[in-house]
């Protein structure tokens, strides 16, 4: 049954009313904070197991075996938390509060089953899983000390990413950043403390990211749980109902697709440097991933704050705004991405340097990021199309260009490249520019062919009725 919002609470965050682009940046500053904030929990970790006295390259090189199974956590997390919230956005955006409500309770339950599902079946095929993923004899114990605590408190993971999606969406950016805040603040403190004073080595580290994420979860469950949210969690919209369930899973495919896709890559970034440079350029690969997240989080921040409200308007029947934020949201993730590339291109040794000494591995990460980072203002596009397909539930094709640059493009060049002219590593690093470049534009020019022309012609519709 359809019902409306009384009229103060529908007056809360109506991203239907003044400018588009204050919307976007009201949501886009906390948000962006929020996932530097967020991604602090592994890149800290990192940064310390980095500098252990003893065998620290072995010990970063072990971590970074284990981003893939981190991945596939936050891959349904991202299915259940970016399915659910576009979703919440379109129903709050046509006033229907109660679908709404059920829509986030149903994704809540969602995640509660399959991060339990995922810590079972993790802790089985942890050891072999890490084999397959490039691990040697000699990561191996590090590796597997570190996922095993990890898994333990996946489904903290799981709710404390998910959920915080609930809270963005209903325009609460700065209690969804306060959300990450607090458990990354107590990541810091606890890391050095686990890792250094306990002695507790990649151990520590995981224990510190995981009591932080639990954290982070208890204080989200309070927040939706409690008088300030408009959208309110509650035990009635716990029960599960097919129709919505499958609209959740089948909005959220394109996150989980996109999380699950990294996964795989990862995993054949590091088999195959592996087998061409050995455990040293795992250990690149590991740097360079680090370096990845923390770059990608002015344009990530951007476009998943400009989601709601594209949503929002979408399902209001403001298509005009539609393009606006459309517009505001890609120029400007062009251009911050073609500064990043410039930065990261010129002092590769400085952000190399951030994570690992070792003269070695500086000196084999410098060209590797070098290569890999070229004409990375390309993976903007990527982020700008996907981001519009996910707001105006598009889930197909979202689904569609997350696969095509991952699974069709960079996985196959992972595998020839290297084989070409004896480009060996170099050849595994230029798997992601060519993606970059051809996934990109891909994505993009598709969304201006099929979305653009649909919001044109609902405006001219609105201006004739």
């Amino acid at each position: 049954m359809k019902h409306s919002a009384p009229a103060a609470e529908s007056s809360k965050n109506d991203f239907s009313k003044g400018s588009i682009v204050s919307a976007i940046l009201s949501l886009a500053l906390p948000m962006t904070t929020a996932q530097l904030i967020n991604v602090l929990y592994n890149i800290v970790d990192r940064i310390y197991i980095g500098r252990i006295p003893e065998n620290a390259t072995l010990a970063l090189t072990g971590l970074g075996l284990c981003l893939p199974i981190i991945s596939i956590v936050i891959a349904f997390a991202n299915l259940f938390g970016m399915g659910g919230a576009p979703l919440c956005s379109i129903q709050r955006g046509k006033g229907n509060i109660e679908e709404a409500e059920a829509i986030m309770g149903n994704s809540f339950i969602l995640m509660i089953l399959f991060g339990l599902i995922l810590t079972v079946l993790g802790l089985i095929f942890k050891r072999p899983l890490l084999y397959l993923f490039g691990a040697s004899d000699a990561t191996i114990s590090y590796a597997e000390d570190y996922v095993t605590i990890y898994l333990l408190g996946s489904l903290f993971v799981m709710v404390g990413l998910g959920m915080n999606s609930f809270i963005n969406s209903q325009g609460f950016g700065k209690t969804g950043m306060i959300s990450v805040i607090v458990g990354a603040v107590a990541n810091i403190i606890l890391d050095p403390v686990f890792i250094f004073a306990l002695d507790m080595g990649v151990k520590g580290a995981a224990w510190a990211t995981i009591i932080s994420q639990f954290l982070s979860a208890v204080w989200i469950v309070r927040f939706l749980t409690g008088k300030r949210t408009i959208l309110k969690l509650r035990r009635k919209a716990f029960r599960l109902k097919k129709s919505r369930v499958m609209a959740i899973i089948g909005l959220g495919l394109s996150g989980f697709t996109m999380s699950v896709t990294n996964s795989l890559v990862q995993i054949m970034y590091n088999a195959s440097l592996s087998h061409w440079g050995g455990d040293l350029y795992v250990g690149v690969m590991t740097v360079i991933n680090s370096v990845r997240e923390i770059i990608s989080l002015p344009v990530n921040g951007l476009t998943n704050s400009a989601q709601p409200v594209m949503g929002f308007n979408y399902g209001a029947g403001e298509y005009r705004r539609v393009k606006k934020a459309i517009v505001f949201t890609s120029v400007v993730s062009i251009l911050y991405t073609l500064g990043a590339w410039m930065l990261v291109h010129g002092f590769p040794e400085f952000f190399i340097r951030i994570f690992n000494q070792d003269p070695e591995l500086v000196a084999a990460g410098v060209p590797a990021m070098q290569i890999y980072y070229f004409g990375f203002f390309m993976m903007s596009l990527q982020f700008a199309g996907q981001a519009v397909f996910v707001a105006l539930g598009k889930s197909k094709k979202a689904v569609f260009f997350s696969i095509f640059r991952k699974i069709i493009i960079v996985i196959p060049l992972i595998l020839i490249l290297p084989n070409l002219f004896g480009l060996g590593t170099d050849g595994v690093f230029m798997a992601e520019p060519v993606s970059n470049f051809l996934g990109g534009a891909a994505s993009f020019g598709t969304m201006l062919l099929t979305v653009w022309p649909e919001l044109t012609r609902g405006e001219k519709k609105a201006k004739t009725a």
